[in-house]
């Protein structure tokens, strides 16, 4: 029987790709038959705010949809997984693995070197290129969109394939929003402002207008209420009326990345194949994630 890596995804499609990639990248190193658990991470209503479901059906992936027996799916058997994941505890060969955890609950990158069950039960976000940065050539396309999800006579792709294009993303309804906009949407995230963001955002462009010759600036968001308020649009090009995937495709096309606290704008950027892009993140206090290691050290802080 193949011994197989069962890997549960969840949440946002950002989140989802970061779990896909570091079981493709556990799958390579230890010869194992890779398969998608895409229903158990949204069977509680909890796990499906913002309208949040499985995604990475839009990519050509070599991995398979797990089988009902290999999933936890509902309340009966992730119960029983509780159970048996405290067991295996004990146990020499692991059959549940998930995010190593620091003192201060921060998770942060750890190779995985020891014995394995024949088969491997994965969750966890696992938010560091560390996990699989030497396979990023297959993964470009594992996470090659299909075709049929693609509007090729997108305006947006000349614009940004012609011009010195810099990407940009505001990510909302996650962080504390400013008070003068009308449409402050939802704000489950306490820890971060907006305003933080938007500041990074502006000296980010002051650096790339030193730094390259006649950029524009291009901005993607969830939700553009209000932006215009923050953002010339003289100056910068919305990037608007598409849905998520096409939204993700356009990232291709980008020559260069202000890299927002957004797991779907650092999978722009990582995958992006423009091989003098430049990449810019924030400082580690706007740091989206638990990881500890979520920025690639290649990315210039700003």
């Amino acid at each position: 029987m193949d011994k197989k890596i069962i890997v549960k995804v969840a949440a946002g499609l950002g989140n989802q790709m970061f779990m896909y990639a570091n079981a493709f990248s556990l799958a390579k190193r230890f010869g194992y038959k890779l398969f998608i658990d895409n229903t158990s991470g949204f069977f509680q209503a909890k796990n499906r705010t913002f309208g949040r479901a499985f995604g990475l059906n839009s990519f050509n992936l070599t991995g398979d949809l797990a089988d009902k027996s290999d999933k936890y799916d509902n309340y009966i058997t992730h119960n029983y997984k509780k159970i048996i994941k405290t067991l295996n505890r004990f146990q020499k060969n692991k059959a549940f693995l998930t995010d190593p955890k620091g003192s201060n609950k921060k998770t942060y990158y750890e190779k995985i070197d020891y014995p394995l069950s024949d088969t491997v039960y994965l969750e966890g976000y696992f938010e560091s290129e560390k996990y699989f940065f030497d396979l990023k050539t297959e993964l470009i396309e594992e996470f090659k969109i299909k075709n049929s999800y693609i509007n090729n006579k997108n305006k947006f792709i000349n614009l940004l394939s012609e011009s010195n294009s810099v990407s940009i993303h505001v990510r909302r309804d996650r962080f504390v929003e400013p008070s003068y906009f009308n449409d402050r949407g939802r704000e489950p995230k306490k820890d971060m402002r907006l305003e933080d963001i938007i500041n990074y955002i502006n000296r980010a462009v002051s650096y790339f207008e030193n730094k390259i010759d006649n950029p524009k600036f291009f901005i993607w968001s969830n939700n553009f209420s209000d932006l215009d308020k923050i953002f010339d649009k003289n100056k910068f090009i919305f990037v608007q009326n598409n849905d998520y995937i096409n939204d993700f495709y356009l990232f291709s096309f980008a020559k260069h990345f202000i890299v927002s606290p957004s797991s779907f704008h650092w999978w722009g950027a990582w995958l992006n194949q423009n091989p003098n892009k430049i990449c810019v993140r924030p400082s580690d206090n706007l740091n989206p994630s638990n990881n500890k290691d979520f920025w690639p050290e290649s990315w210039s802080i700003i």
